[in-house]
This record gives C-alpha cells, structure tokens and sequence, in this order.
C-alpha cells in the first residue's frame, strides 16, 4: 500500500511515495519555467503543470517500484493564491497570475472600499486585501481584460487545477482557499457576503472540503496517463504552507514552524479562530480537520540569499564545483567570519515587496550602514539575519495574540544551515530543533492521503507514529541580547524609508 504526495511548486512539482508507516519510497521533480512579461508580475502556463505531474508520478511510481494497484491515495499540494481562469469547455483563458505577482494595487482597494472598509473586511475572511491573493487577481481581470474575464466560468488554485485534470471535479479545500481572500475562515466555507459585494457569482468556484477528505477517484484518462487505477482516490491536500506545516508536524498548540525557503513563512497551529484585528499576519483554516493556523509571510527570504548568490558572486558557483560542495557552503564561511550583528550592518529583504507585517508591494530590499571595513561575509551575514529579523516580526505578533510558542521546528533551504539555525535561535530566543521529515509539502499531503483512506485515524495521529526530533540549537545569550538590541532598529528602518520606497 503505498500513497503519493504532489507539490505544484513555483519552480516545479515534486511527487513523492510513502508506504502505510510513513516511509518515503522514492521522489521525482520535474521543473518548468516562471513568465514576467512586465516588471512585477508573475505567471505560468498551467499545461506545464500538468506535464510535470504526469512526469513525476510515472518516475516516481518507477523508482519505489509500485505496481498501479498499490497507489491508493494522491494528495495535492501547491502554490497559494494563484489564479486558473478557465471557460465554459474547462480550456484555461490565459497564463495563471501567482502568489508573487504584484500587479494589483488598485484592485486591493476596490476590495477594500467595496467590503465597507478594511475592518468589515477582515471582519467576513480574516484577512486584508493583499496584492499576493487571488480576489484582487480575478477583479483585475474583470478591470483590464474584459474578454478573458466574459469567457470566465471557474477559478481555480494551482494545485485544484491539478485535481482537475485527475479527477474532472472542480474542488477545493479549506487551508487552500483561505487564501484566496474569498473564503469565511470561521465558517470554512465561502463567504457569501464578500461574494455579493464584488459581484462575484459563487459558482465561479469549487466546491470546499476538509484537507483529509476524499475529493473524487483517478478519471479513467489520468489513470491511464500515470499508470494508476481508478480505484486510485485524491483527498483534499492542503496550501503548500498548511502541507509543509503537516510533513513538520505542525498540528498541536504551542509548535511553530519557520520556513526559510524562497519565500520565508512563520506558521503556528491553533485550536481556535484568533484574528490579528490589524491585518499584519494571516489567519487561515488548518489543514487539521476543524483547526485554524496563523502566518506570517516575507517574500524573499531564501530567495535574498539567492540573489544575492546569482547577481554578485557569480565566480564562486565555478569554486565551489571544484571543490565539489555547495556554494552556499562558501558564502556561510565567510558570514562566519564576521562579528554577531554583521558590525551595524542592516539588510531589509523586500527585494518583491513585502507582506508581514508591512503589507506593501513597493518595500525595496536595501543594506544600510555600510562601511568601508564590511566585508562579503558581513553582507551574507547580514541578510541572513535580517531575513531572520523579518520572521521575528511575525514571532512577536503571534506572541502579542496570547498563542503558546513552546518549540520553534526549523524547515526549508534554511533549515539545512547549522550557522542560519543559530542566528535563528538567537534571534527568536528560543530553542529551535530540526525534524526527521525533511520533505516538506509533498510528505505533508501524502501523510493526509493515508489519513484519507483509514490509515490512520486522523492527521495528528499518523505525525505522531512518523515525525520526531533530530537536533536541537539553543540560543545564545550574549549573541540574543545583541540582536534583542538591534530588532528595534531593524523595525524602525522600514518606517523610515517607507515613503521614499513609494516615491522611487
């Protein structure tokens, strides 16, 4: 008995096998490119999804050796926000426009004065209007192509676009659609004030399930396309943070998960609808049937060290294949190098805006204090604390909120960097421990998918019997009462330059 994970991520889709005990069997991705026709925007071609599933499940399936029997359950995981525009015959009108995609500004405050302010707003979904969602994408396309948006009878996510094509129902789940600023997150269901308001028919979208919950069965057609059978059932899934936050555990009170990935996300369970009245993190349903989580979300948080690896040390990618290591390994050694607090030196990472707590798409990403004795390494050092400092942000939000942190588990690119869980442990002042499930989103849904189907009794149950600790990195007190120093300065640069970010 074997059940697979799909994650649609923004670089590729990942399908991962599991047996019935949690144990992953073999892994495939398969990658596809990402459009900017304009500066800002940010959009893919949904077809490229699909044939990278149809890909990776086959390899997948090949490499754990499974016979088409032996799949019983899919679960989907992928990109948040993200909007499918299709017609009438299911056929996609034009590129999806994804999370990262910042072209909707103006759409934000129509949402905003049409819901009666930003109060009564996040009074019907719980959150703001914030250019990454999908509401302000699909007002965009009423504003700006009037044909595509006349032809428009579905929207769907990214990842329910993939469970289409297996199954032919047009679904969705509650982690998901929480973040298409549609859904009644207290309810879990789709938020017929909003709806009327925007002038937005509810039969524009899916229907809404629990993440465990079965959706439908492999259509003959995709049976056939990934050598599987129709016995072969796909469950709801989850957002890729809400399954990321699953395959770490993350499904009790008092855990919190940071992810430095491209994006860097601070997720922490809760029993219990809790809304930041000031919108600055989200509050969205749990993929834990009847639970809700809170997150905070930088936009460039791995993705800073990123560019900053492509843009300015080119050279070191050659060094670093001869030496046969990661050249992340060389940038770490030489951040190393340089004093706690990176010697007064600043970086803000809003190189793609930001979201919390500063939900603006014109934050630039910037370093301040610079001086001639700062090195490379003081640059590394310093972005990868300020990247820390921005998740921070959201710590103290959750903290202000009165909801229990009593372990920080550490995933994502990040994680992997002993050094960045030290910075993150002192930065954070708190303990934070590493896991043995480093599969992230697609393990997350492929431990639903088992849940689905009986396996286990119910989500928390099968993290149990599977997840445990591996590391632990306890902070340091003299490193805390630095960056405790520094924090307040670091929060009080995004306010200083935030009219200067929107007059450039």
């Amino acid at each position: 008995m074997a059940f697979l994970g799909i994650d649609i991520g923004t670089s590729g889709t990942k399908t991962l096998a599991v047996d019935e005990k949690g144990k992953i069997l073999a892994s495939d991705t398969q990658e596809y490119p990402c459009y900017a026709p304009k500066p800002l925007w940010s959009e893919q071609d949904p077809d490229d999804w699909w044939n990278a599933v149809v890909k990776s499940v086959k390899n997948t399936v090949k490499k754990a050796k499974l016979k088409p029997a032996d799949v019983k359950a899919i679960g989907l995981s992928g990109q948040m926000h993200g909007s499918v525009f299709l017609d009438k015959n299911g056929k996609v009108i034009r590129r999806a426009i994804l999370w990262n995609d910042q072209r909707t500004v103006a759409e934000c405050e129509e949402i905003t004065k049409r819901a009666g302010g930003r109060e009564k707003l996040i009074g019907m979904v719980a959150n703001p209007a914030l250019t990454g969602f999908t509401a302000p994408k699909i007002l965009w396309l009423r504003n700006n192509e009037p044909k595509n948006f006349d032809k428009l009878k579905k929207v769907l996510l990214p990842k329910d676009e993939i469970r289409r094509w297996l199954t032919g129902e047009y679904a969705t789940e509650v982690s998901d659609a929480s973040g298409m600023l549609l859904l009644d997150v207290a309810k879990r269901n789709w938020s017929a004030a909003l709806l009327g308001k925007l002038d937005l028919d509810i039969g524009l979208f899916g229907k809404v399930y629990e993440s465990e919950d079965i959706t439908g069965n492999l259509t003959a057609q995709a049976a056939e396309l990934l050598g599987l059978t129709t016995d072969c059932v796909v469950v709801g899934g989850a957002g890729d943070c809400a399954a990321g936050a699953v395959g770490n555990g993350i499904v009790s009170e008092g855990i919190l998960s940071t992810s430095v990935g491209t994006s860097g996300v601070m997720f922490v369970h809760s029993d219990e609808v809790k809304i930041d009245p000031l919108g600055r993190v989200h509050t969205f349903c749990h993929a834990v049937r009847g639970k809700y989580h809170l997150m905070g979300v930088n936009l460039s948080s791995g993705g800073s060290l990123q560019w900053f690896r492509n843009a300015l040390t080119p050279e070191l990618s050659a060094i670093a294949k001869s030496k046969k290591i990661d050249v992340y390994e060389l940038l770490t050694e030489e951040a190393k190098q340089t004093p706690v607090g990176a010697e007064g030196l600043y970086f803000l990472p809003y190189l793609s805006g930001e979201r919390t707590p500063h939900a603006d798409p014109f934050a630039r990403g910037c370093f301040i204090g610079l001086t001639l004795t700062h090195t490379r390494g003081h640059l590394v050092r310093s972005i990868m604390e300020g990247v820390t400092f921005s998740l921070r942000d959201s710590l103290e939000i959750f903290q202000g909120l009165d909801i229990p942190v009593k372990q920080i588990r550490a995933s994502g690119g990040g994680s992997k960097s002993a050094f960045w869980r030290q910075i993150q442990a002192d930065v954070f002042g708190q303990r934070v421990v590493t896991v043995n499930s480093v599969e992230g989103p697609a393990y997350g849904v492929a431990l639903l998918a088992a849940v689905g189907t009986g396996a286990y009794k119910n989500i928390q149950e099968a993290c149990k019997a599977v997840i445990s600790t591996v590391s632990e990195t306890k902070p340091n007190p003299k490193a805390k009462k630095i960056y405790d120093a520094a924090m307040p300065v670091y929060q009080g640069l995004y306010l200083s330059l935030k009219d200067d970010f929107h007059k450039i």
